[in-house]
């Protein structure tokens, strides 16, 4: 029994492990009929909009749909690239980097990126992992912060696919790493790198906001950004006086998390600041959310206002400290599914 039961698991650990980065998505081109699909169904998750169908649904179909989709089409088209998306670019670099670090440990893994919304679905990934004989997968949600809307609905998806099949894969999810020493690591390396010796009178850590309400019901991504926010300013030696953690995104008429990342760049624009660095560490890729709502818009808002020197930090994106962590993560979430040489 022991020698068969070792041999069925040196069977298992011979074959691939798949890797999933799992990202919330992006459209397939910036046009209205391609931020059409993407919006319809990105809006249509409960996770994302949890009002009543009842009331959403007419709202949506009526009112969103109709006029959204033009407008996220200019400004997608204002950082979309020659090879696509920004977001689809970058996280199959860093699906590519991390399949090489691993492969130079001599791990037989295959690393996949996953889009909630959008292109390459669940449903595609698994397929392929499952064609290729992997048996066991390590998700990655490219979310340090947990909230339901982004984290709670990939891990969701990613489930309810996989139970659909008859052999239901092994699945380990890498839980929050907000505080992770690999993933704040990775943000100062970042950092540090791009600012260099140059000293900002004022830093602004600006994270994708959610409803207040969904706090109230138990998101605990408020207290992960703190956290985040926190970790950061320590790591980099930042005085504390001189660091702001904001909420950019809003979508809708109720309160959202506050600060409001537009109040704060209005703030400190009118206090005449000269020199304010601004960082968005929930997002792993910049993307459209960075590059032109940040980069493009709030520049404009914190330099109309009076203020001089606004630098966007770019995203960790397919640096090598962050697909350091990555693998460190990978490494700590496959203990046993390896073989004991590694």
């Amino acid at each position: 029994y022991g020698a068969g039961l070792a041999r069925l698991n040196g069977r298992a650990m011979s074959r691939p492990i798949g890797i999933l980065l799992l990202q919330l998505g992006t459209p397939d081109a910036p046009t209205p009929a391609a931020l059409r699909r993407y919006l319809r169904q990105f809006l249509s998750d409960p996770r994302v909009i949890d009002l009543p169908r009842a009331l959403w649904w007419p709202l949506l179909h009526g009112i969103v749909l109709r006029t959204r989709p033009r407008r996220s089409a200019r400004d997608y088209a204002k950082v979309w690239t020659s090879a696509g998306s920004p977001l689809g670019v970058t996280s199959a670099q860093q699906a590519r980097l991390l399949q090489e670090r691993l492969t130079g440990r001599g791990i037989h893994a295959l690393v996949r990126v996953v889009m909630r919304f959008g292109e390459p679905s669940t449903a595609q990934a698994l397929t392929e992992l499952a064609s290729a004989g992997v048996e066991r997968i390590i998700a990655l949600p490219m979310y340090p912060q947990y909230a339901s809307a982004t984290t709670g609905s990939s891990v969701a998806e990613l489930f309810r696919v996989a139970g659909k099949g008859r052999v239901v894969p092994a699945i380990r999810t890498l839980p929050p790493y907000f505080s992770d020493a690999a993933y704040i690591a990775a943000l100062a390396a970042v950092t540090r790198g791009q600012l260099g010796d140059w000293a900002p009178e004022h830093i602004v850590l600006s994270f994708h906001g959610i409803p207040e309400r969904y706090v109230r019901n138990g998101d605990p991504y408020a207290d992960h950004c703190r956290a985040t926010t926190r970790a950061l300013t320590e790591a980099l030696a930042w005085d504390p006086e001189c660091v702001t953690m904001s909420f950019q995104s809003r979508f809708g008429p109720e309160a959202w998390l506050r600060p409001y990342t537009t109040d704060t760049l209005r703030q400190l624009g009118e206090a005449r600041m000269a020199g304010v660095a601004v960082l968005c560490p929930g997002f792993m890729a910049d993307c459209l959310e960075t590059l032109e709502e940040i980069g493009v818009r709030e520049r404009r808002t914190f330099e109309g206002a009076g203020g001089r020197d606004f630098r966007l930090v770019s995203c960790l994106n397919a640096e090598s400290p962050w697909i350091d962590a990555l693998e460190v993560m990978v490494l700590r979430e496959a203990q046993g599914w390896l073989p004991d040489t590694l």
